[in-house]
């Protein structure tokens, strides 16, 4: 029997619920709504926002079974366990790993785009090629690079450091969405009429939304933060589904609120076929001049770190969680001695983050679909685990919870089907197909180095190393 690795309980609520809200609203919250009016308009993408958080409180209600049943590091890979044997686990943690990895060097890639455009003179310098039209500069990795170490950094001496830095983070964050959401509209500029029209003129008003349904899994990732962090609550499990519905209901209303402030302050159409470098940075320079661009500014600083903050440790855990029970190298399931960390679960995460800056700005839209399609698999894994805990009336389960997780099955599946059905809106773009394959025969190379082992492994010692807290 192998000695088990655990992490200490130090996380309060507000930390945790810090977490999941700073991950849920990252960069694309300020970055993207111009992508976003562009896909499906205004009114279409507030309504896929709106929706997609609709079907994320259904998947959450799962989330909140799970976590109160195994409260582990790994979450959704443990669960994926518990229900479906060590193989699932492992599809599951594979390409929830996809997610949670791509999204650290992604909100590391948006600091790079705000800093060119706040201060070109600083980070628009040191030319070095262009990606898909988008030049990349010398200046915009290296800011982008500082952030990923020094958080990283941080979250090796320990998770109490890294929850009292996002509860700070995340107020400043939501105080700029206020500021941001009420100003604009009430400007001089700002007008209803902008709007119009409210969908996309180039698709359906049915087809616009769905494009924004299908990133759902992208665009609320983070509240599942929560489960990942389980294992270090210094508090009951049982809070974890509360914590998760108020980030999800918060992150919907922050989107929404960004995305019409965008769109209000000159015919949106206008706005976006002049392509500018950030959409929301020039309607709130236009609307509310340099000391509302400011405030934009730190708003959106705050919503980087706080994504690159969670997912580290999301990420991390996850990571240390497959290290745990073997099927990764024993390497990432190794606890700092004196800090109590998965420092090399943290140093990986760290160490593929920074290879992301080196794509540029486009390298953020095509993260978006195999965020979204990695996480959207951890979404149907949990469902399905607590549809089938809920079936033996486990840990307080009853019929109404077996319902729910059936629900949420069909919508991670349905998330996966507009992601990689080709002719529907959601449909990745060609870039994010090459990135996938990759990743894919990655965790191949990686399962068959380890396959042996982990089957030898009896099923009494990989709960033991998978499920116990």
């Amino acid at each position: 029997m192998s000695d088990r690795q655990a992490l200490d309980p130090t996380l309060k609520p507000l930390q945790v619920g810090a977490l999941a809200v700073g991950c849920i609203i990252g960069f694309g919250c300020f970055v993207l709504p111009g992508d976003f009016l562009v896909t499906a308009g205004p009114l279409g993408a507030t309504l896929g926002v709106l929706l997609g958080g609709a079907a994320m409180l259904i998947i959450a209600r799962s989330y909140g079974v799970m976590v109160r049943a195994f409260p582990v590091a790994g979450a959704e890979f443990a669960y994926a366990y518990h229900a479906c044997g060590r193989y699932h686990a492992y599809v599951c943690g594979w390409f929830l790993a996809l997610g949670y990895l791509s999204i650290v060097p992604l909100n590391a890639t948006a600091l790079g785009v705000l800093g060119t455009f706040v201060a070109p003179q600083l980070f628009a310098r040191g030319y070095l090629y262009t990606v898909a039209g988008f030049d990349v500069f010398i200046g915009e990795i290296l800011l982008a690079s500082t952030a990923i170490v020094g958080i990283g950094l941080l979250h090796v001496r320990g998770v109490r450091g890294v929850g009292h830095l996002q509860v700070g983070l995340t107020v400043l964050l939501i105080a700029g969405v206020v500021v941001v959401g009420l100003g604009t509209p009430l400007s001089e500029t700002a007008a209803a009429v902008h709007l119009q029209p409210y969908f996309s003129p180039d698709r359906s008003p049915l087809a616009g939304v769905l494009a924004m349904l299908a990133i759902a899994p992208w665009l609320y990732v983070g509240f599942d933060t929560v489960p990942q962090a389980a294992e270090e609550f210094d508090f009951s499990p049982r809070h974890g589904l509360r914590l998760m519905v108020l980030a999800i209901g918060a992150g919907a209303v922050m989107y929404a609120v960004v995305i019409l402030a965008t769109a209000s302050v000159r015919p949106w159409r206008d706005l976006v076929a002049a392509e500018p470098l950030w959409a929301t940075g020039a309607t709130v320079r236009e609307s509310l001049g340099g000391p509302g661009l400011a405030i934009l500014a730190v708003a959106v600083m705050m919503a980087v770190f706080t994504g690159i903050n969670g997912f580290f440790l999301a990420s991390s855990r996850l990571l240390f969680g497959m290290g745990r029970a073997q099927l990764l190298p024993p390497w990432f399931a190794r606890v700092h001695p004196t800090h109590r960390t998965p420092a090399n679960a943290i140093l990986f995460v760290g160490g593929v983050s920074l290879v992301g800056p080196w794509f540029g700005r486009e390298a953020i839209v095509w993260v978006v679909d195999m965020a979204a399609l990695g996480t959207a698999f951890g979404y149907g894994y949990t469902c399905l685990a607590a549809a089938r805990l809920a079936r033996a009336g486990a840990h307080d389960t009853g019929s109404t919870d077996r319902r729910r997780g059936l629900v949420g099955v069909g919508l991670s599946v349905g998330f996966i089907v507009l992601l990689c059905t080709p002719g529907l809106p959601g449909f990745m773009a060609r870039p994010s197909w090459f990135a996938l394959a990759a990743w894919v025969g990655l965790g191949l190379a990686f399962f068959a180095s380890r396959a042996g082992e982990y089957r030898a492994l009896p099923a009494a010692e990989l709960d033991r190393l998978i499920l116990q807290r």
